[in-house]
Formats: structure tokens, C-alpha cells, sequence
């Protein structure tokens, strides 16, 4: 089943995405332009990636001593993704970009995703360099930007630490100014590092000239102490390899080491790395300690950092969707051709009648549109937000304001709701299946394996919950809530103007009020502790009305565009599912939230 009529139909259809070309940005595109780079994207992920999923499943990265060995496909579907130019899509001409609206770049990017999430880690190169354009300085944007999105180099993101994950409040690696004149480096102030990182996506590897780090770690205080908390926290771009001021390899190391192979449940044809920065491997001017240079102002680290990893919750998300829709669409197509059982008539089942296939069968359907609802109403989700990403580059001062806080809402949900409930999706299209659905002669269990990391990926479920019930909702006096709601207001009045549609809007209406009301009740006491302790209800209640939203607006245009259809009819009744099965739920959730239940706070540690 092909990707390619959905993302026409979300993109043209229902985001009106050939209406960017009005903006001057993107004035010298047009939909012919849009559909080239679509064409491009399906015919590498068709040819570059999808064949290899499985190789790169069972053929997993392994270290020789002295570099880590990847499939040659691997190194191949790298070079294309490269060659499209998609690195730098979004990119300004001038920084030899296409001007190519970020909602086009990731409908395009989920054709990669759904070939093979494992083989597709350009997504932090992105974000590595997209964070520099933003923090770097002039020489650090074109040595390390600009060699990241023409492909010479690629990128990382490094927080995690074997003792902090989620606790970057407690990074303990160390950065020191490397001698008499560590400002005067025209590649920035230039620190020596020490410690460790955890967790490291593509930290090592040969798919590239060099690789660029950017790392978090802490500058001594004037008492030279480290500062407690986040608030001591700088980053540093540190390459694995050196480089001058024109991005050329100085043939020096970098005393940067790989202290091992993280071997995952899913993803496995991305390496996973623990690395060591300044242990002496590599020693560099004669001493151990890797070279840092600085980035942005020392102690704003992090700030910096959340530029990069909230582009990457967002990929996150669209990974997770798109693996769930590669589950849907594996389970559909088993589903049209496996006989089993027979139609339960009046008087029971007929033995002499011939099998009918699987997807005749009332709880086959039931499963089926349970993952397209999901696995849709993610990528439409996720297709949003990067509308809004469009809307903070071309539109006006109050445009641009409102889509930012928008997107600071929904940022929680984009990352989480796909990962846990296209995983879901993935679990009903290994129920599909039966007992071949847990075998690798499919390729839904590696589906189902790939997506289970995602939960964890860039922020764990629990982290999101309480970023959505503890920051988000709540910045700027709530306004973020508000402009949401008013997008819900809007929807409810379209669809409610569509006889068919009048049921759902008015549901629609109930779960936003619940939604506010377990909000308010929630802090109702000004006990944070006990607000947030059930944080992940609140956002899984959440997550749920907000796709009931995507859904229906999603269904108005389906209405609107006045042509049935089978693409159309299965929308509509994906919308519905959702409404009948799903909405539903949340009732269970946010009664919790509401009164601030505390049996999962009280419960004594000894209880377990």
C-alpha cells in the first residue's frame, strides 16, 4: 500500500500547503516543485532503504577496535539521502537550501521513516546544524553548519550521562578553559572536556568525514566549583575530528573515544554509543582532555540545547507515526489474504463453507482501523506542527507569536501520543498476524520493536507529562491553552455546520471542557507534588482530544472536498472509530487528575 495518496491528501487537501507559495520565502515554489521533491523522496526510501530494513535489523553495527562497521547499504542510503540535497531542504539559498516549507520537508522525511526508521539518523545532523545557524557564531555555522547539511559531516546530540538521563540537573562532565588565550580561538572559546555520555545516537561511525558533537557539560563557578542545577550548564561543539577555519580535517583526533555498542531492541541499525570525552585515548596537543569550543553564552547550555531537542520530539513523533502506519499496512494487506474461519450465520458457523479471509471478520476490521486512526492521525498531527514551524517563518508578528506558543503545547503531545499509541498499533498488527505476527518471517514484530524505543527517545513519557501539566498548559497565564482551545472552537463550528459531522463536534466540545476542568481542579490546591502525580493521565487525555481535533478538522475536509470514494469513506470511519472507541477514555483519565487522586504518592516504597 503506497504512503503517497495520504500525504497528497494532508498536504493539498487539507493544510492547503500550496498556499505557502504566497509567501515571498517561498515564491518559487510551486505545487510541481513540491510533488518533485515528494517523487524523489518515495523513489530513494523505495530503492535506498526499504530492501535493507530487515539487513540492518540482523546485521547489527559492530566495533573492530578500531571503527565501527556498518552495512554497505548503510553507507549507500546515506550518500542518496545526501545527494536529494534534503540535509539542507528548508535551507536558505544562501545556505545552499531549497527554501523548502518545513511542512513539505517532513511529509517528504516520512517516506524514509516508513522504508526504515533504523537506516534514517540524518534527523539529528538537522537538528545538530540547524541549532548552530540559531547559537553559532559566523566561522562555527560555516565550518560545522554548513559541512553537516552539504553531508561531509554528520551530527549528534550528547546530554545523557550513565548516572543523568533525564536529570541533566546532575550532568557531571567538565569543561575548563584550555590555557592562557582559550577566547582568543576564532572557532570559538576553546575548553578542554571531561566525562562520559550515554546513549549516543550515530556517536561513532564512517559514513562521514567527521563527526560533530555538541555537548553539554559544566564551567567552573568563580570559586571554581561547579554550579549546581541546570543553571551551570554550557555547550560545546566538540568534533571528532579537528578541523581548521575552513572545515578542512587537520589530521588530528579529537580525545574522543568509544567506550561501546549499546545493543537496543529496536533501532538497531543506528549505533548507539557510550563515549568518552578526555580520558587520554587520544591525547591532543600532547595532553588528555577533548577540545570544546564554546557555544552561545557560558551557563545558557541548555536553552540552546531545547532548540535541537524539540525539532528531534518532533521527528520522534513522526517516526513513531510512520511505524505504525508500515505495521497497518503490512497487517492490512496479511488481512486481504489469510483465510481463516467462517461467517457466524443464524444458526452458527457453516463447517462446510469455505474459509473467508481474515478481514471479513468484524474484530479483524476493529483492529485494523484502530491502527489507521492512530498511525493517520499521528503523521496529520505531526504535519500541523510543521505547518506552524511555516507559519513562524513567513507570517506576521502576531502570526509567528501565536504559532511559537502553539507549537510549545503540542510539542509534548507530537512527541509522546504517536509513540505510545502507534505502538499500540504496532501491538493489533502483530494480533493480526496471530502466531506469525511474533516470528521474523514478518516484519511486524521489528515494527513493534523499532517503535517501542520511542517512548524513551528525547524525553520519556512521564518527562512530557509533566512539561505538558507543569509548564506548558500554564506559560504566559495559560494563553497557549487558550489559542488551542480557540483552533478547537473553530473546527467545532465547521463540523458542526456538516449535518454528518454535528455529533462529533458536539463531543469534541465535552472533552475540551473536561480537559480545562481537570486543569484547573489540578492546581486547584497549589500542591505541585500532587498535581503532577498523575501528570501522565493528564497527557494521555489530553493527547486523545487533541487527535479527536486533527481528526475532525481532518473530516471537514473530507467533507468539504464534496467527492466520496473509498480513501474517503475510510477516513471518515478512522474519524469515527476514534470518537466511539477512543474519546471515550478519557474520562477514566483526567477523573484522576481532577481530584488529585494520591494512591500512586502515598504508596509506601515497603508496599511494593
Amino acid at each position: 500500500m503506497s504512503l503517497r495518496p495520504l500525504v497528497d491528501f494532508l498536504l493539498y487537501d487539507w493544510l492547503q500547503a500550496e498556499d505557502l507559495t504566497g509567501a515571498p520565502r517561498y515564491a518559487e515554489h510551486s505545487r510541481e516543485t513540491f510533488d518533485a521533491v515528494l517523487d524523489t523522496c518515495e523513489r530513494i526510501a523505495r530503492e535506498k532503504y526499504a530492501p535493507f530494513n530487515r539487513l540492518v535489523d540482523t546485521e547489527e553495527p559492530r566495533f573492530d577496535g578500531e571503527k565501527v562497521i556498518l552495512p554497505a547499504a548503510t553507507q549507500a542510503a546515506s550518500r542518496a539521502y545526501a545527494g536529494s540535497g534534503m540535509l539542507s531542504a528548508a535551507q536558505d539559498h544562501d545556505e545552499g537550501g531549497m527554501q523548502l516549507p518545513f511542512t513539505v520537508e517532513a511529509a517528504a522525511n516520512a517516506f524514509f521513516a516508513l522504508a526504515s526508521v533504523s537506516i534514517n539518523s540524518a534527523l539529528l545532523t538537522k537538528g545538530n546544524a540547524n541549532l548552530l545557524l540559531v547559537h553559532g557564531t559566523d566561522l562555527q555555522k560555516a565550518v560545522f553548519a554548513r559541512n553537516e547539511f552539504n553531508g561531509r559531516f554528520s551530527g549528534t546530540m550528547c546530554l545523557s550521562e550513565p548516572q543523568a538521563g533525564s536529570s541533566l540537573s546532575d550532568v557531571a562532565t567538565r569543561a575548563v578553559p584550555d590555557g592562557d588565550g582559550f577566547e582568543a580561538d576564532p572557532l570559538g572559546a576553546r575548553y578542554r572536556l571531561t566525562g562520559n555520555k550515554m546513549w549516543i545516537s550515530s556517536g561513532e561511525h564512517e559514513l562521514n568525514e567527521n563527526i560533530v558533537h555538541l555537548v553539554l557539560a559544566k564551567i567552573p563557578g568563580p570559586d571554581g566549583k561547579p554550579i549546581a542545577g541546570t543553571r551551570g550548564i554550557s555547550l560545546f561543539i566538540v568534533p571528532k575530528k579537528l578541523v581548521d577555519t575552513e572545515g578542512q580535517l587537520t589530521g588530528e583526533r579529537n580525545d574522543v573515544a568509544l567506550a561501546g555498542l549499546n545493543h537496543k531492541l529496536g533501532w538497531r541499525g543506528t549505533t548507539n554509543t557510550l563515549l568518552n570525552f578526555g580520558e587520554g585515548k587520544y591525547p591532543v596537543r600532547g595532553r588528555a582532555g577533548a577540545i570544546g569550543y564554546l557555544v552561545g553564552q557560558p551557563h545558557e547550555g541548555l536553552r540552546c540545547m531545547f532548540h535541537m531537542m524539540n525539532e528531534a520530539r518532533i521527528a520522534v513523533g513522526t517516526s513513531a507515526a510512520m511505524l505504525g502506519l508500515a505495521g497497518y499496512y503490512a497487517a492490512l494487506d496479511y488481512a486481504k489474504n489469510r483465510p481463516q474461519g467462517r461467517p457466524q450465520g443464524k444458526a452458527g458457523k457453516d463447517a462446510a463453507a469455505p474459509q473467508v479471509r481474515i478481514i471479513e471478520h468484524a474484530d479483524v476490521k476493529r483492529m485494523l482501523l484502530a491502527q489507521k486512526s492512530y498511525g493517520e492521525g499521528a503523521l496529520a498531527l505531526e504535519l500541523y506542527c510543521a505547518r506552524l514551524v511555516d507559519v513562524q517563518r513567513t507570517g506576521d508578528a502576531e502570526a509567528r507569536d501565536e504559532a511559537g506558543l502553539l507549537l510549545e503545547v503540542l510539542t509534548p503531545i507530537a512527541k509522546s501520543w504517536p509513540s505510545e499509541w502507534c505502538l499500540e498499533a504496532n501491538s493489533l498488527a502483530i494480533q493480526v498476524h496471530g502466531g506469525y505476527g511474533y516470528t521474523r518471517d514478518f516484519p511486524v514484530e521489528q515494527y513493534w520493536r523499532d517503535n517501542r524505543l520511542n517512548m524513551i527517545h528525547e524525553g520519556t513519557h512521564g518527562i512530557q507529562a509533566m512539561d505538558l501539566l507543569g509548564r506548558k498548559v500554564r506559560m504566559d497565564g495559560g494563553r497557549g491553552l487558550q489559542l488551542l482551545g480557540a483552533r478547537l472552537e473553530q473546527t467545532i463550528v465547521r463540523a458542526g455546520a456538516q449535518p454528518a459531522l454535528a455529533e462529533e463536534a458536539a463531543a469534541l466540545k465535552d472533552a475540551w471542557a473536561q480537559v480545562l476542568q481537570a486543569t484547573q481542579a489540578a492546581w486547584s490546591g497549589g500542591e505541585p507534588e500532587r498535581a503532577l502525580a498523575n501528570a501522565v493521565p493528564y497527557l494521555q487525555a489530553f493527547g486523545h482530544t487533541v487527535l479527536a481535533w486533527i481528526w475532525l478538522d481532518v473530516a471537514c475536509s473530507v467533507g468539504a472536498k464534496g467527492t466520496g470514494g473509498a480513501a474517503a469513506q475510510g477516513r471518515l470511519a478512522a474519524m469515527r472509530f476514534f470518537y466511539r472507541y477512543e474519546l471515550p477514555k478519557i474520562g477514566a483519565w483526567l477523573a484522576v487528575v481532577a481530584r488529585c487522586d494520591s494512591t500512586c504518592l502515598d504508596l509506601p516504597e515497603d508496599a511494593f
